[in-house]
């Protein structure tokens, strides 16, 4: 074996959510390759765990979704955030959360045909790498990355080792894709610079058996923080999240420190038999049964690397974005950057697009990378303020103790606690309801045409928590419902678009753009498919959501890219259409 070289157009190495995603989405267009991974299998404890509707729209595309949905714990049982004293005790505030609130049920139907569910890792991982088997990659787990050299610019040579047999072998690739996770042996290869602030400390997981379904009747969420001001706690366990795995006898209790404390003192270790106690006292009900199955560490991050690729090496997920789980954006992102990556290899590769196009991939995804890991510290941070009103981050118990008796104060000091702990709780709507964070990505590179747009456009004033629906150029495609003329199934725009190919989408008075779409793909060899929205054209726009979002007048015309994001955009009919999409498709695929 070690003098054999295995050669394959794509390699993956990783088969995390980023992986995995990426051979799917690349399986999707017909690409096989090989992926290897230095995990035993898949994921072994569930962290990631939500899964938002820009995610699943991706997965839509390959008709993945559903399988998702079916495994994952639906929106309704992720209704709440709560705070409380122990999970059968008293209950200090809830939040609505991920789109169950009612005020703004709109804002999330408005967005996407989907919705958000929970969905853990350890379920996640084997429906990708399934699919991408079943689609024919092949998989290797127990198989590490050491090495690459790159011989010519269009070969790269990955020295890998069986970690079964201790033997060493080379597999020959015209991609590389280093998809490995936070420690990422690709990005340390590469040498490629990671802009790094500092940490937030340390995190305990210790995921656990316990039935708590008769606690949640009244207390239906998927996240609670937990915390006992009045007890003295050790060092390791000052305050808990209790995430819920599976609804509802399988639970990831999340261990936060003493701030500011040592976290390599030996009082952050503790044995089974501590970390039992203390998760019972978490509980609060003594009858309830607690079976330990695992316990791991892990740091709080914020490290974004400065580029995603070099030459034909690709860095995608954690390997380029490391960061808390706050938001939910984690496996999120993973996937969006893979589905962002697929459509330009596959055009390189088919020689429909330049080889130019590749690079785009860094310039739009590594500007998100950025948003994404500072909002997740942000949000860590936005906890601080009920925090302080509580009085919990105070080392001295009695004085914790008596923070907590001045909310029973019927006067100006009671009123002041009580005003600054509600502030702070409410400030913390950024993480569970980040619809803009998840949903407002706008890119700019050479792979969107925005010549025509007079100025740039601006995001909400809250952009955290407010989607722009927009048809400006380096936006997401917006939704709206359509349906048939003899109504039927109702479907939306975004799955129109997508499935590898471009779409043009315009109205009454528009059919010279959909003439111009079918000669201009012969032209440059790329299928774009167009269609008519509104009165007895192709689809009715039952709602007129689509005439609200698209920003256009009937007769012009918005172009989508295979990712489902705005290409150009034309405000009305033109008197050279053909011209006109031509040049914007060359300019768009760098040809």
């Amino acid at each position: 074996m070690e003098d054999e070289i295995i050669k394959t157009d794509l390699l993956i190495v990783g088969a995390g959510p980023a992986g995995a995603a990426l051979a799917c989405f690349l399986a999707a267009h017909g690409r096989k390759g090989i992926m290897i991974s230095a995990a035993p299998g898949c994921a072994e404890t569930p962290r990631a765990h939500i899964t938002n509707m820009a995610a699943l729209e991706c997965l839509r595309d390959i008709g993945l979704d559903q399988q998702c949905i079916d495994a994952a714990a639906a929106g309704h049982n992720m209704v709440h955030t709560r705070w409380c004293h122990s999970m059968a005790g008293e209950e200090y505030a809830r939040l609505y959360s991920w789109g169950n609130d009612p005020k703004r049920k709109g804002d999330y139907d408005a967005a996407s045909p989907c919705d958000h569910v929970d969905l853990p890792q350890t379920d996640l991982e084997p429906i990708l790498t399934r699919r991408a088997v079943l689609k024919g990659w092949t998989l290797r787990f127990n198989t590490t990355f050491v090495s690459f050299t790159r011989p010519t610019p269009d070969a790269i040579i990955i020295t890998t080792r069986d970690d079964l047999s201790k033997r060493t072998y080379k597999i020959q690739s015209r991609f590389l894709f280093g998809c490995d996770g936070v420690r990422s042996q690709v990005i340390r290869e590469l040498g490629i610079p990671l802009i790094k602030k500092p940490g937030q400390g340390l995190a305990l997981n210790v995921l656990l058996k316990a039935d708590l379904s008769h606690l949640v009747t009244n207390r239906t969420g998927n996240l609670h923080w937990v915390f006992q001001p009045e007890k003295e706690h050790p060092a390791w366990g000052w305050a808990c999240i209790v995430r819920m795995v599976r609804p509802w006898n399988e639970w990831m209790f999340i261990f936060l420190p003493t701030p500011g404390a040592d976290v390599k003192a030996d009082d952050m270790i503790a044995s089974q038999e501590e970390y039992l106690t203390r998760a019972k006292e978490m509980i609060g009900d003594p009858a309830v049964d607690v079976e330990i199955l695992d316990v791991s560490k892990w740091w709080i991050n914020e490290t974004v690397a400065e580029y995603y690729s070099d030459g034909n090496i690709f860095c995608l997920g954690d390997a380029v974005h490391r960061h808390p789980p706050f938001n939910g954006l984690g496996s999120n992102t993973c996937i969006q950057d893979a589905y962002n990556l697929a459509w330009k290899i596959d055009y390189v590769m088919s020689g429909k697009a330049g080889a130019k196009i590749l690079d785009t991939y860094s310039t739009e995804r590594q500007p998100v990378g950025v948003g994404i890991i500072t909002r997740a510290n942000q949000g860590l941070r936005d906890h601080m303020g009920w925090m302080q009103a509580i009085g919990i981050t105070n080392p001295d118990v009695e004085k914790r103790i008596a923070a907590i008796a001045e909310f029973d104060d019927k006067g100006e000091v009671g009123r002041k606690r009580r005003h600054d702990f509600y502030r702070g709780i409410e400030n913390t709507g950024t993480e569970f309801h980040g619809l803009g964070i998840e949903m407002n990505q706008q890119y700019r590179s050479d792979a969107v045409y925005q010549v025509d747009e007079p100025e740039a456009q601006a995001l909400p004033a809250d952009a955290v928590r407010e989607r722009l629906i927009s048809t400006y150029p380096g936006m997401r495609l917006p939704h709206a419902w359509l349906n048939t003329r003899v109504p039927g199934k109702q479907f939306s725009t975004i799955d129109l678009a997508g499935h590898g190919r471009f779409c043009l989408l315009t109205g009454p008075g528009g059919q010279a753009w959909k003439d111009a779409a079918e000669e201009v793909a012969k032209t440059v060899g790329v299928d774009i498919k167009s269609y008519s929205i509104g009165w007895k054209e192709d689809y009715e726009d039952v709602y007129r959501d689509w005439e609200k979002r698209r920003e256009i007048e009937e007769d012009g015309c918005v172009l989508v890219r295979p990712d489902r994001f705005v290409a150009w955009r034309s405000k009305s009919m033109i008197a050279e259409p053909k011209a006109k999409l031509e040049a914007v498709m060359k300019s768009i695929l760098l040809l």
